[in-house]
């Protein structure tokens, strides 16, 4: 009658149904992904992450008067979605009050306490910044998508403080597989910013012929530091010197875009390269929160998954730390 149970009928010939091939990949996709699980992704690496995003951030509130950093008129961007902002929200005093209360924000966001609290007032703010601000660069829209994009690894964060290492548990909950999956899409997001910044820069015939250097540090406003201007003046003033600068950065930007498919040493190594490049860039450029903002990504892009960095500790703590694992060793 054509009502008969699944199970009843016969196997169709030729190959495995469908559902048995979904399980069996399935399966495999667990067996592959069950050992990167076994690492908690909330380590001290995300948390200095989230620290350099967040100083960025608060240094453009702190060396720029909202008078600066408002429009034309001097008034936030209040029409739209831009009006739950909070230089919207709290429009007194010139958007000082609201410039105030979101350093404060940034700073707590910035001492690593309890990630869990402050993830979603880190992507308020960041993205406040972008809604209700102007004169601002590539940094702070950055900043706002990966504190986005953020939000799923430091709301499951259990932590106190972003510092310390995460609790031992190799138990794999929702909690984790949400927060890994979270950290591949800012994988992907990062990549796609350095591949659509190589891929971008092919189609002007400066970055083409190898010449764009020459041209961007005799550009008003993007000038070299006095005591770098000799140095770089000399590199880009020679036909060879401009070229191989040039070119560099688009291959150190299209290298950068595929590291996360490179073996684990050369990561590391495009990691030391890629934030070189970004402080170059801050020092050179005096693009501050751009370099902040970039050097956070490539935290989160290049590190480990649950790399603990090692933080500086005081000689005494240094030494009562000795003293208690020879005593842990002489029991």
């Amino acid at each position: 009658m054509g009502l008969e149970r699944p199970a009843d009928r016969a196997p169709v010939p030729g190959g495995p149904a469908h559902g048995d091939l979904l399980d069996r990949w399935l399966a495999r996709l667990g067996r592959r992904c069950r050992p990167a699980l076994t690492v908690a992704p909330w380590s001290s690496g995300f948390g200095l992450a989230r620290t350099l995003l967040a100083t960025g951030t608060c240094a453009t509130l702190l060396v720029n008067p909202p008078a600066i950093l408002l429009s034309m008129d001097g008034t936030a961007g209040c029409t739209g979605p831009a009006a739950a902002g909070i230089w919207c929200v709290l429009p007194g005093g010139q958007g000082q009050l609201a410039a105030w209360i979101a350093i404060g924000v940034l700073v707590v966001v910035a001492s690593g306490w309890r990630p869990r609290w402050t993830a979603v007032p880190h992507w308020y703010v960041s993205w406040s910044v972008i809604a209700n601000l102007s004169a601002l660069d590539g940094g702070d829209h950055i900043t706002a998508t990966l504190s986005l994009l953020l939000l799923p690894v430091a709301l499951t964060d259990p932590r106190r403080w972003h510092w310390q290492p995460p609790p031992a548990d190799p138990a794999i909950g929702v909690g984790r597989v949400v927060a890994y999956a979270a950290l591949v899409l800012v994988w992907l997001q990062v990549a796609i910013v350095y591949l659509h910044a190589c891929v971008a820069k092919l189609g002007v015939t400066e970055w083409a012929d190898g010449t764009a250097m020459f041209y961007w540090l005799r550009t008003p406003g993007y000038e070299p530091p006095e005591p770098l201007r000799p140095l770089l003046d000399a590199v880009t003033g020679s036909a060879v010197g401009v070229t191989v600068f040039t070119w560099s950065v688009l291959v150190l930007e299209f290298v950068l875009a595929v590291a996360r498919l490179l073996p684990a040493g050369a990561r590391r190594v495009l990691l030391v390269a890629g934030l070189a490049f970004h402080v170059g860039i801050a020092v050179v450029l005096e693009l501050v929160t751009f370099g902040f903002a970039m050097s956070g990504a490539l935290l989160l892009y290049l590190l480990p998954v649950g790399h603990q960095v090692r933080l500086p500790v005081s000689p005494s703590r240094s030494r009562s730390s000795s003293a208690r694992y020879i005593a842990r060793m002489r029991s």
